[in-house]
């Protein structure tokens, strides 16, 4: 019987286990660095003939910084701000301005925006989605007002081809 029990374990382990090789591994696609500097380069460009003066930030999907820009004359604190809205959006994978709105409406969970130090929900960071994936966030700081930060955002969207409805 223990010699039974030692051959089907045997079995059990040798033929039982799929190697790392067989096993279909997660894919996920990422955004490149040239179409993170478009996007930026976009929403800058966009702000800049608006007339004002910002920092676009783009980050990976999991919010790490890719790119990050600031116009001649904005604001040193509109580095952080952008960082911090694209970081926001990439992780939360909804628009700042959706959380800035529900946290006017409900006070109650105005714990949202400390879930930790990177978080800011203020209008003008969006998620990044090209062919239904989400792959990055962008976030521009420094136009008078989030509706105006998030137009910018959105032609960073356009120029590389990202979904521009926003979430």
């Amino acid at each position: 019987m223990i010699r039974l029990l030692f051959v089907v374990l045997t079995l059990l382990f040798t033929f039982g286990r799929i190697s790392a090789a067989e096993m279909p591994l997660p894919q996920e696609r990422t955004l490149p660095l040239h179409l993170a500097r478009q996007a930026a380069e976009a929403a800058l460009k966009q702000c800049r003939n608006d007339g004002y003066q910002v920092s676009v930030a783009v980050t990976d999907r999991a919010g790490v910084l890719k790119v990050l820009i600031r116009a001649d004359g904005a604001g040193s604190h509109t580095t952080d701000s952008s960082r911090k809205k694209a970081y926001t959006s990439a992780s939360l994978r909804r628009a700042t301005s959706f959380f800035a709105a529900l946290i006017a409406k409900n006070p109650e969970v105005v714990g949202l925006r400390d879930m930790n130090e990177n978080i800011l929900m203020l209008g003008g960071g969006l998620p990044i989605v090209i062919s239904g994936e989400m792959i990055g966030g962008i976030g521009v700081g420094g136009a008078p007002g989030g509706h105006l930060d998030e137009a910018c955002a959105q032609a960073g969207l356009r120029k590389i081809g990202a979904d521009t409805k926003k979430k």
